[in-house]
C-alpha cells in the first residue's frame, strides 16, 4: 500500500455484490422446504466481507506488523496470505452448508444442505482475484457509490 491506509470501499461494494451472488448460488443449491438458505445466506455476506477485507488490506496487516519487512517465506509474501484467505473460506462457506446431511449415507437419496464444490471456489476466486479486478469494476460505478 504507498499510502499506509486501510481500504474500505470495495470492500463494502464487492462484499454486497459477490454476498448476494453467494446467496443467489446457496438459493440454487439448497432451495428445499427447512433449508434455511436466507439465513445461511446473511451470514455468508457478513463472511464475505470479512474475507474481502483481509485480502484487500493483507499488505497494511504484513506492514504494521513489520512481517513483510523479514522476509519470511510465505508468510511476508501479499499473494500467499490472500489465496490462503480464499482457502480458509472456501472451506468456511462448504462447512456452512453442510451442516444438516441429507440421507446420502443412510442410502436414500439426499436433499441435504450441501453447497457445490464448484460454487464454493468460484466465489473464493472471486474474493482471492478482488484486488486485481477492483480497478477495472470501479470504472463502471455509478458516481453516487463513490465514497
Amino acid at each position: 500500500m504507498a499510502d499506509g491506509s486501510l481500504i474500505v470501499q470495495p470492500v463494502i461494494i464487492l462484499g454486497v455484490v459477490l454476498g448476494i451472488y453467494e446467496l443467489i448460488l446457496i438459493h440454487r443449491d439448497e432451495n428445499f422446504r427447512g433449508s434455511h438458505w436466507f439465513g445461511h445466506g446473511i451470514h455468508a455476506v457478513i463472511f464475505m466481507i470479512i474475507a474481502l477485507f483481509a485480502v484487500f488490506n493483507w499488505d497494511f496487516f504484513l506492514e504494521i506488523t513489520t512481517l513483510g519487512a523479514r522476509n519470511i517465506p510465505l508468510i511476508s509474501d501479499v499473494l500467499f496470505g490472500r489465496i490462503l484467505v480464499g482457502v480458509i473460506l472456501n472451506f468456511k462457506i462448504h462447512a456452512v452448508s453442510s451442516v444438516i446431511k441429507g440421507k446420502v449415507f443412510a442410502g436414500g437419496v439426499s436433499g441435504g444442505m450441501a453447497e457445490h464444490w464448484f460454487h464454493t471456489l468460484v466465489v473464493s476466486v472471486l474474493v482471492v482475484t478482488a484486488p486485481y479486478y477492483w480497478d477495472v469494476v470501479a470504472n463502471f460505478l455509478p458516481a453516487w457509490l463513490i465514497f
